[in-house]
C-alpha cells in the first residue's frame, strides 16, 4: 500500500499529530506507558513514523519530533504570550512561508561560490538568476568579481533579502528582488541557480525549460532534478554538497 502527502502540507502536519496522539493514548490506556515525558515520546516518534509514510520531507519529521515536547516545555517556563508573538514574527521574518513553498532558508558555502565562478563565461556579458537567494551570498560575490555578468537575485523571506540589499549596496550589476521567483519570468537568462529543497525541483526545471533559452545552465545545490540526466555533477572542496548541472535543450 502505497501513502501520498495530502495536497495541503498544514492538513497534514495535523492529520499526523493527531494520529500521533492517538497511538500514544492507546498506548496510555493499554498500560505499556505511563508519565506525561514517555507519552509525548511517543506520541512524537508516532507523529514522526507516520510522516515518513507519507512521505513528508525531513525537515517535517524533525519538526514531528519537537513539536508536542517543545509546546509542553514552553507550557512549563510561564512565558508571556507577547514572546509567542515575538517569536512568530521572528521566524516569519527569516524564512518567509515554508509551508506554502516547501522551501527552509539554506546557506550556500563559500566553496560553492568558488565552483560556481569557474562554469560562467569571464570575457562576456551573461545574465545570472539566483531563485531563492536567501542573504545574497551567491549572486553578491559573483557580481563583485563578474563586473561584466548582470545578476538577479530573488527571495522571499524579508529578513534575508534585506541582509542581501546591504551586502550588495552599490554594484551596478546587481538586481534584488522580494518576490515570488517562480511567479517571475525567467526568460533571458543564460544561468540559473537554485538551493532550494526535493519538493519544487520538478516545478523548476519544467519553468526552466519553458522560459530560458537553449543552452541555459541550471546549476542546482545539493538538490538533483528527479528523472532528468545532469550533464555534470561537481563537488565542491570542502563540502558534502554537490552541485548538479543540468542544459536547458
Amino acid at each position: 500500500m502505497t501513502f501520498r502527502l495530502p495536497r495541503s502540507p498544514l492538513f497534514a502536519a495535523a492529520l499526523v499529530q493527531l494520529l500521533g496522539w492517538m497511538l500514544a493514548f492507546v498506548a496510555a490506556r493499554l498500560g505499556f506507558i505511563t508519565g506525561l515525558w514517555p507519552l509525548l515520546a511517543v506520541q512524537a516518534f508516532a507523529a514522526a513514523g507516520t510522516a515518513a509514510l507519507l512521505r513528508s520531507p525531513w525537515w517535517w519529521l524533525a519538526l514531528h519530533l519537537v513539536f508536542s515536547p517543545a509546546l509542553v516545555a514552553l507550557h512549563g517556563l510561564g512565558l508571556a504570550p507577547a514572546w509567542y508573538l515575538a517569536a512568530f514574527v521572528a521566524l516569519a521574518l527569516v524564512f518567509g512561508n515554508p509551508v506554502r513553498t516547501r522551501v527552509p532558508l539554506f546557506l550556500s558555502h563559500r566553496a560553492t561560490i568558488e565552483a560556481l565562478a569557474p562554469l560562467l563565461p569571464p570575457d562576456r556579458l551573461f545574465r545570472f538568476l539566483d531563485v531563492g537567494s536567501g542573504t545574497g551570498r551567491v549572486v553578491v560575490a559573483l557580481a563583485r568579481a563578474f563586473p561584466q555578468g548582470e545578476f538577479t537575485g530573488v527571495e522571499q523571506a524579508i529578513l534575508p533579502h534585506l541582509i542581501a540589499r546591504w551586502r550588495g549596496r552599490g554594484l551596478p550589476n546587481l538586481h534584488l528582488r522580494r518576490a515570488d521567483a517562480f511567479a517571475l519570468p525567467w526568460t533571458g537568462y543564460d544561468v540559473l541557480y537554485a538551493f532550494l529543497s526535493p519538493v519544487p525541483m520538478p516545478d523548476l526545471w519544467r519553468k526552466a525549460c519553458a522560459e530560458l533559452p537553449p543552452g541555459a545552465l541550471v546549476c542546482s545545490n545539493e538538490f538533483p532534478i528527479p528523472g532528468i540526466e545532469p550533464q555534470a555533477r561537481v563537488l565542491p572542496q570542502g563540502t558534502t554538497r554537490p552541485l548538479w548541472l543540468y542544459r536547458v535543450a
